[in-house]
C-alpha cells in the first residue's frame, strides 16, 4: 500500500492525511514577502521551505499551481490600519516613487532566491495589480452584511461575523474579550469595535498609492489582497495555504474571515506555517545589531559573520531543522553545516570510485534508505529525517571504498540515483564545489585581473578579451568599472 502524505494542520492542530480537491492536480497559496527592503532570513526561510513543498508534490506527480504574491501596497507600519504605507515611507525617504521601491527590492528578492536555488513560483500576483478584483470581494463582503462603510473607508464587522463563524479558528483566540472588554482607541474611533480591520482606507491627500473607488478615493487593508489573489488563481476554496508563523494572527485569520463573508466558504483546506529564526539565540532586528540580509551572507560582509558562505549552506542549515521548529544561526552553526554539506557532496563524488561486480555486494540498507527518506517527507515534509538518511549513505559509499567493499552495478546506481532524488532534486541542493580556498581563489583572481589590466594598458585587446571570454566559459563575469575591475561567480 502506497504511503500516504500527512500535513501538520495550523487549522486543526494534528497531522491530517493529504487529500487533494482534484486527485491530480495541487493548489497551493504562499504570502511572499512586502517589497521595501534588502531580502533577509526571514524572507529566505519560507520560499525554501515551500519551494520543498513544491518540489515534491511535483515529484509526486501532482500537476502543482503554486501563487506566491508580492505585497506592493496596503502594509502598514505595524502591521495595523492606521499609519503610513511601508513601500510609501521608504520612496518618501529615498525621494522614489513607490513602484520605483517594489521593484527594485522585487528584483534584489529574486537574485536572492535564484542564489538559493529556489524555484519560480507558477504565478506571482502584485497586490496593485488586483484592486479591482479586491474592490469587488469588498463589495461582496459588504453584500453579504458582514462589513460597513464610515467616511470612505470599508471595515470588517467582526462581532456580527463572529455571530456566525468562529474568528479565532485558526489562531484560537478568544476574540470576544477583545471586543467586549477593549477600549476604544482614538484612532479607532471610525470603527464599531476595535476587533475590526480594515478592507478599504480612505487615502489622505498626502497619501501616493490611491486608486478610485465605489467608496471614494483610498487604497486596499493588507488581508484582501490575498483573499482576492488566492480566489482569482486557485479558486474559492484550494488546497494548501502557506507563510510564517507570524502571520496567523492577523493576516491568515482575516483571510478566513473574508472569504467566509464573501464565498460563504473557508479559502484553504490545509494551513501550514513554518517558524521563525533567530541570530545567536536573540530574535532578528536591526536595534539588536544582527538584522542580517542575506547578501550579506553570501559575501561575508556583516560584522557577526566570520566569513562568507555559499547561498547552499544557508539553504542546507534552514533545512536540517524541522520546518516548524525553530532556527538559531551563528556561525559556528554555519562552520558545521558547511562541513556536513561538503561531506555529502564529496561523497556523491565518490560514488564513481565504488569498485563493482555483476552479483553480491551490500545488504539492503540501500533500499531502506530510500524508503526511510519518502516516509520522512510524507510525515510533514520532514527533511532533517532526510539529510541524517543521506549521511547514512555517506558512511557505506565511504566504508565501501575504503575498505574495498563492492556493490553491484544496480547498487551503485541506486545510490547515486538517492542522492540526485533526495539532496539535488527534493531539497534543492546545488552540486557545488567546495569552497575552502575562498583567499586562494582571490588572490588567483586578483592575478587573472592585473594580467588582463596590463593587457589593455599595452593595447593588446585580443589577449584582455580572450581572458573575459574565457572567464565567462566558467561563469565568472568581468565587470569593469570607473573604479577598476570587479569580478563575480555568476551561479
Amino acid at each position: 500500500m502506497k504511503e500516504q502524505l500527512k500535513i501538520y494542520n495550523t487549522l486543526t492542530k494534528t497531522k491530517d492525511i493529504f487529500n487533494p480537491i482534484d486527485k491530480n492536480c495541487v493548489g497551493m497559496y504562499v504570502c511572499g514577502p512586502t517589497v521595501y527592503g534588502e531580502p533577509h532570513l526571514g524572507h529566505a526561510r519560507p520560499a525554501i521551505v515551500f519551494d520543498v513543498i513544491f518540489r515534491y508534490f511535483t515529484h509526486l506527480g501532482y500537476k502543482t499551481r503554486y501563487v506566491r504574491n508580492i505585497t506592493d501596497v496596503g502594509h502598514l507600519e505595524n502591521d495595523s490600519d492606521d499609519g503610513i504605507d511601508k513601500i510609501e515611507k521608504k520612496a518618501k525617504s529615498e525621494m522614489l516613487e513607490p513602484m520605483e521601491i517594489a521593484q527594485f527590492y522585487t528584483e534584489k528578492y529574486h537574485e536572492c532566491l535564484k542564489k538559493l536555488n529556489c524555484l519560480s513560483p507558477s504565478i506571482e500576483p502584485r497586490a496593485t495589480g488586483h484592486i479591482i478584483e479586491q474592490i469587488e470581494m469588498i463589495e461582496k463582503i459588504i453584500k453579504n452584511g458582514f462589513a460597513y462603510v464610515k467616511n470612505g473607508s470599508v471595515y470588517m464587522d467582526v462581532k456580527k461575523y463572529s455571530q456566525k463563524y468562529n474568528y479565532g479558528v485558526l489562531s484560537g483566540r478568544k476574540i470576544e474579550d477583545n471586543i467586549d472588554g477593549t477600549r476604544e482607541l482614538e484612532s479607532q474611533s471610525e470603527k464599531k469595535h476595535a476587533a475590526d480591520f480594515a478592507l478599504w482606507k480612505k487615502a489622505s491627500n498626502r497619501h501616493i498609492m490611491k486608486w478610485n473607488s465605489p467608496w471614494g478615493i483610498g487604497f486596499p487593508g493588507w488581508h484582501i489582497e490575498c483573499s482576492a489573489m488566492s480566489k482569482k488563481y486557485l479558486g474559492e476554496k484550494f488546497d494548501i495555504h502557506g507563510g510564517g508563523l507570524d502571520l496567523i494572527f492577523p493576516h491568515h485569520e482575516a483571510e478566513i474571515c473574508q472569504s467566509y463573508a464573501a464565498d460563504l466558504c473557508p479559502p484553504a483546506n490545509y494551513w501550514i506555517h513554518n517558524n521563525m529564526i533567530t541570530i545567536d539565540g536573540q530574535k532578528m532586528g536591526k536595534s539588536l545589531g544582527n538584522f542580517i540580509n542575506l547578501n550579506e551572507f553570501f559575501n561575508g560582509s556583516h560584522t557577526k559573520l566570520d566569513k562568507s558562505y555559499h547561498p547552499m549552506v544557508i539553504r542546507f542549515l534552514i533545512l536540517q531543522a524541522h520546518y516548524r521548529g525553530t532556527i538559531d544561526f551563528s556561525n559556528d552553526a554555519l562552520v558545521s553545516c558547511e562541513k556536513g554539506l561538503n561531506k555529502l557532496l564529496k561523497s556523491y563524488q565518490n560514488i564513481e570510485n565504488i569498485n563493482c561486480k555483476e552479483k553480491g555486494g551490500v545488504n539492503d540498507d540501500l533500499e531502506k534508505i530510500k524508503t526511510n527518506c519518502y516516509s520522512a517527507l510524507n510525515d510533514d515534509f520532514n527533511t532533517p529525517i532526510v539529510i541524517a538518511n543521506l549521511f547514512e549513505l555517506s558512511k557505506i559509499i565511504n566504508t565501501s571504498i575504503k575498505e574495498k567493499i563492492t556493490m553491484t552495478f544496480s547498487q551503485k546506481e541506486l545510490v547515486k540515483k538517492i542522492f540526485d532524488i533526495f539532496l539535488f532534486e527534493l531539497l534543492g541542493i546545488k552540486k557545488i564545489v567546495e569552497n575552502t580556498n575562498n583567499d586562494l581563489s582571490k588572490e588567483l583572481m586578483k592575478l587573472i585581473i592585473d594580467l588582463r589590466d596590463n593587457s589593455k594598458k599595452n593595447k593588446d585587446w585580443e589577449t584582455a578579451d580572450i581572458i573575459r571570454d574565457k572567464l565567462s566559459e566558467i561563469n565568472i563575469q568581468i565587470k569593469d568599472t570607473r573604479d577598476g575591475t570587479n569580478w563575480e561567480l555568476n551561479e
